[in-house]
């Protein structure tokens, strides 16, 4: 069982934007560290609904990329910016 965390985080995102078709999501993996970094570029309007107040939903798609990656043991990385 693979995790798709491109589709997870397209599924996390798209319904808290105001322009969902301007979400990209970057997956970048690295094998020798087993380690994966996400990019999530949204239209610059949106970046504000995506980090949340005090960064509280940044967070909480952090923790759900956590989750998943523990299940693969590999370590997962976020980054979120506009474009």
């Amino acid at each position: 069982m693979a995790i798709d965390f491109e589709k997870l985080v397209l599924d996390i995102v798209k319904p808290l934007v105001v322009y969902p078709d301007d979400v990209v999501v970057k997956v970048l993996s690295d094998d020798n560290d087993d380690s994966v970094v996400v990019q999530l570029l949204v239209n610059p309007e949106d970046l504000g609904r995506v980090i949340g107040r005090g960064g509280r939903t940044a967070s909480a798609i952090r923790t759900i990329l956590y989750a998943g990656a523990t299940l693969e043991n590999v370590r997962v990385k976020l980054d979120i910016d506009s474009y």
